[in-house]
């Protein structure tokens, strides 16, 4: 049995407190323990207190870890990420520095589809060899457990490939995956005009692949009318539940299409972006217990400034989530540090608050909830140190690297210097 104490954390933000996702005030509890200590052993968490109370169970045999005052946090849990595709799309973001939109550039076949074509070009190893790349951004910037979707494929040999490509990421990389079969993600090029067909394609064929093969724990749709409509996702993701998927939605990000209303008539577990959702699309996600994944680096990415109404969504009573939306086009970053400031500076989110959407209620929405996103016995030892000294630098001094060392699953995978 291997065990290690990780001594002298300035704070240690512990996160602990009720079961289940986190809302209104409690959103602002860290739990934060001074002078904090941490016991591990076999890769999960034994204990938390301050380092007085843990010096007696340094016996002989235990491996200390004095991170020298700096601040101890969860490991981040991004909610919402695309990190399996090829090529980039730098030649777009050319583009939109010059006046051209997202929605003009995808109409012209650029987009979703352009890293379409380049990842069914993709070999399984070359996707794996850019995964790999990426998953070292995630746990160099701090966060351990990402959610993942496909939907870089289209069809069923190549969105198989992708969710392959996870699994076998998750594996043998030091980076938590949970996978999410996004084939609803755009229309092919080739069903432009057979649009019908390529929505039976991904029900009747996709899904219970996808299902039968237990490559994915999720289904997910980007619903918006020049995308899936509200009656399309609606039939594609029912089709998702009976086959034993979890549903996940991409709601209410370019127009206020109905996409929140649809994901609180199907409770579906998340819905994600909300930057036009109203009032009425916030009271019914509460209702149906749906919790909110915000994004905001993509629309900074795009250079928008219609930022979801985070503020009245915690004031409603919604457990918040934070996320990157890594993917090439729209938010090409893995930094969750970036996103808490983002949060702050234009959702005016309280640092408390991001640091809680981004760990234990990211953790929640992908049920993930006992066993991460927090610093708690019995959970798994997922820690990161920061060179900082208060938790709030993390959203404070934005564009630094502030991770210091990153532990998953009571592993050192990753040390500054």
């Amino acid at each position: 049995m291997s065990s290690t104490v990780i001594l002298n954390a300035r704070q240690l933000v512990t996160l602990s407190g009720p079961q289940g996702p986190r809302v209104g005030p409690e959103m602002r509890d860290l739990s934060i323990i001074e002078d904090g200590a941490v016991l591990i052993k076999d890769g999960l968490i034994e204990c938390t207190g301050t380092r007085q109370e843990l010096e007696p169970l340094l016996t002989e045999g235990v491996e200390i870890f004095d991170v020298g005052g700096r601040v101890v946090l969860p490991g981040f849990v991004d909610a919402h990420t695309h990190p399996v595709f090829a090529g980039n799309r730098a030649d777009e973001f050319e583009l939109r520095a010059q006046g051209a939109t997202y929605q003009e550039i995808a109409a012209q076949g650029g987009g979703i589809r352009s890293t379409v074509r380049h990842t069914r070009a993709a070999s399984l190893e070359d996707l794996l060899i850019a995964g790999r790349k990426y998953a070292d951004w995630f746990i160099r910037g701090g966060t351990t457990t990402v959610e993942a979707k496909s939907g870089y494929g289209l069809t069923l040999d190549d969105e198989i490939k992708i969710l392959r490509a996870i699994k076998q990421l998750d594996r043998e990389t030091s980076l938590s995956y949970v996978p999410t079969f996004l084939g609803a993600h755009d229309i092919p090029d080739e069903y432009r005009d057979r649009r019908e067909e390529y929505v039976q394609l991904v029900i009747q064929e996709m899904i219970p692949f996808v299902a039968r093969e237990n490559l994915a724990e999720f289904c997910d749709v980007f619903c918006e009318e020049r995308v899936f409509t509200l009656e399309e996702s609606r039939r594609i993701l029912k089709a998702a539940h009976e086959c034993g998927l979890g549903i996940r939605m991409h709601a209410d990000q370019l127009s206020l299409s109905g996409g929140a209303k649809l994901a609180a008539e199907l409770c579906a577990s998340t819905a994600d972006h909300l930057e036009h959702t109203d009032a009425e699309g916030i009271a019914a996600l509460l209702q149906a217990s749906v919790q909110p994944v915000l994004l905001p680096g993509s629309v900074y990415a795009l250079g928008l400034t219609n930022y979801p109404h985070a503020r009245e969504m915690i004031d409603a009573g919604l457990p918040v989530v934070l996320a990157t939306d890594f993917n090439p086009g729209s938010s090409p970053t893995t930094s969750m540090q970036m996103v808490l400031s983002l949060a702050s500076t234009h959702l005016k989110m309280t640092p408390a608050e991001s640091i809680t959407a981004a760990t234990i209620n990211a953790a929640y929405s992908l049920n993930r909830g006992s066993s991460i996103g927090s610093i708690e016995a019995g959970k798994h030892a997922d820690l990161v140190v920061y060179d900082c000294e208060d938790y709030r630098e993390l959203s404070y001094f934005f564009g630094i690297a502030h991770t210091h060392t990153v532990f998953a699953s009571g592993r050192k995978v990753f040390a500054r210097g």
